[in-house]
């Protein structure tokens, strides 16, 4: 069935296996998209049946509170550092200013949230944080992006949530501005912790500490601080097989393709409507490919020594893009 996505908002079946749920975002009343937030209702589907993929614009304090208890087999996620200056002047410079180059005319809608001081950017993390915990299993994991201005806040913010803080991995992207007289800041981190005990028996294979991959290219991104899909791929992994990964910051949807690809069901939360839809059409685009190409799901032989194998990527997986304040059916 053809969609015309000008003329209409309802859901579309573009195959009797896959059913693509996207709303138009050109036809929401215009009192209806003035509303605050708080003031819009969330709806989902999403409970421990869940297998496909699905992102929702919404504010991830306000639709954290939907999901059931231990619904979330891991998260994986990469927050709005809020450190991307050197004082609180030109924090408050929009993203586009502090992370797009003046060299390029790739220039990407900027985002919220990173403008916090440190204080309320830790007190945030430690929110929403808190929330998300009651929606994790008991054991899983979880993962998050962070540079070195922000980690010992980050660390903090994990612990005072509830959260067990198990290490800290390390993201080379190879390459970095060079610095007279001073080290390269090539590097990124991925703080990382669990709900709890987290038995040492669990289905998930023997990981890296350190993650070697170059930055997307800026005039390939299509968000301003995407993270590699390679990386992602990878830490997907560390959820136990068919565990739901839920990525509270969905940008680009960078982790929610990358958890399909590795045979995760998968959930992302967007606050921009840019960002949302840009998401959706990349995850749904990215599962196309791999379908044409027909490549083997990663981990059928991984060759790593843990005797485990990743779930087959599953490209028939109802993808879904939600939107607050309207339901698809």
């Amino acid at each position: 069935m053809k969609h015309d996505i000008n003329n209409d908002c309802d859901a579309i079946q573009t195959s009797e296996h896959s059913g693509i749920h996207v709303p138009d975002l050109g036809c929401i009343g215009e009192q209806e998209a003035k509303l605050p937030t708080s003031r819009k209702i969330i709806q989902h589907n999403i409970d421990h049946s869940f297998t496909g993929a699905e992102i929702i614009h919404g504010d991830l304090l306000h639709v954290l509170p939907t999901f059931p208890d231990k619904l979330f087999g891991g998260i994986i996620c990469d927050p709005p550092y809020a450190s991307g200056a050197a004082d609180q002047n030109s924090k408050q410079k929009t993203t586009a200013q502090k992370y797009s180059s003046a060299k390029t005319n790739h220039i990407l809608p900027n985002f919220e949230g990173d403008s916090k001081d440190q204080r309320s950017w830790t007190h945030w993390m430690a929110e929403w944080l808190t929330e998300a915990r009651r929606c994790t299993k008991e054991g899983a994991p979880i993962c998050m992006f962070i540079d070195w201005r922000q980690l010992p806040s980050m660390t903090d913010a994990l612990q005072w949530a509830g959260w067990i803080w198990r290490g800290t991995l390390v993201w080379d992207k190879t390459n970095s501005r060079p610095q007279r007289g001073r080290f390269r800041q090539q590097a990124e981190f991925v703080v990382w912790g669990s709900n709890g005990h987290m038995p040492a028996d669990r289905q998930a294979p023997v990981l890296p500490g350190v993650f070697r991959q170059s930055m997307p290219a800026l005039t390939k991104r299509i968000h301003q601080t995407e993270k590699p899909l390679g990386v992602m791929r990878d830490i997907c992994r560390i959820v136990e097989p068919g565990g739901i990964i839920l990525d509270p910051f969905a940008g680009s949807g960078t982790t929610v393709l990358a958890a399909k690809l590795e045979g995760y069901p998968s959930v992302g939360i967007e606050l921009s409507p840019h960002y949302a839809h840009a998401a959706y059409e990349r995850v749904l685009a990215g599962l196309a490919d791999e379908a044409v190409d027909g490549a083997v799901p990663v981990g059928e032989a991984s060759g790593d020594g843990s005797g485990v194998t990743a779930p087959a990527v599953n490209n028939a997986a109802t993808i879904m893009h939600r939107q607050e304040g309207r339901t698809q059916a």
